[in-house]
């Protein structure tokens, strides 16, 4: 299944392995979804709704592994029964995701914290307890759901904008550790996508440009980054370009930013 470097070979009923967060909703089930679809996984399901995640279990023929990713003893033991279930990850898409709109000064504290703690600290934590059997085994594959909004920053969504920009910073380190590992760490940088997420911040989107592409837009790209093991890919395509003038020449970027949000 997998290409390149830290490849996984498909034989018989020895599927890889996959472990999905936030997949009760979202782009995390519109992944399971695609890869059920598929048929070449056997899908670990994880969300805290256990109703909808056990909707989507039947749907995908996973296999639904409720838990709080944020609760530490919770994450804990997610990781054991993942493998316990599976005997192995092969492959962990953290798709978990919160957002909260508005002026910073504004943003209550307890947002604060728990958008670290969903977006980021949780996705590190439960890479640190998977990781280690994907480096044994030389292969495996990471990858997360990051944002647009992590590559250039937005207004009114600087806490958010900041857990994204930490996935990405985490996502370049880890690849330069695991170079000869055999383990690929993949980074998903869609713009907006027309999820819940929007309603669950309490804020509607309201840009005219990017218009919000469907998940399963999103679900594509996740796919090929664990077929094929490929740093990142921007949601839809162009987004890499004012990404790229961004790094290329940012004051340009930015004025642009400030003139047509």
């Amino acid at each position: 299944m997998f290409e390149g470097s830290g490849q996984l070979v498909t034989r018989g009923t020895q599927r890889p392995v996959a472990l999905i967060t936030g997949a009760s909703s979202g782009i995390g089930t519109a992944v399971a979804e695609k890869l059920a679809a598929e048929g070449s996984w056997r899908l670990l399901l994880n969300g805290r709704d256990e109703e909808r995640l056990g909707d989507v279990a039947v749907r995908t023929r996973g296999t639904a592994l409720a838990a709080d990713v944020t609760d530490p003893q919770s994450r804990a033991r997610l990781a054991r029964e993942a493998l316990a279930h599976g005997g192995r990850v092969d492959a962990l898409v953290a798709a978990a995701g919160i957002g909260w709109a508005g002026p910073f000064t504004a943003q209550p504290v307890e947002s604060i914290d728990r958008l670290l703690s969903v977006n980021l600290s949780a996705v590190m934590h439960l890479v640190r307890l998977l990781l280690p059997g994907m480096v044994a085994r030389r292969r495996g594959r990471i990858v997360l759901i990051g944002s647009m909004a992590g590559t250039v920053g937005v207004r009114d969504e600087a806490v958010y904008a900041a857990t994204k920009g930490g996935l990405i910073a985490f996502a370049d380190s880890l690849r330069y550790e695991l170079s000869s590992t055999g383990v690929r760490v993949s980074i998903v940088l869609p713009g907006a996508v027309d999820t819940p997420f929007f309603g669950r911040r309490g804020a509607p989107y309201h840009r005219t440009r990017p218009r919000p592409v469907p998940p399963a837009q999103v679900a594509d790209a996740v796919r090929r980054a664990l077929v094929h093991g490929r740093p990142d890919a921007y949601v839809p395509g162009w987004l890499g370009m004012p990404a790229r003038l961004h790094g290329a020449a940012p004051g340009v970027f930015r004025s642009l930013a400030q003139r047509f949000g």
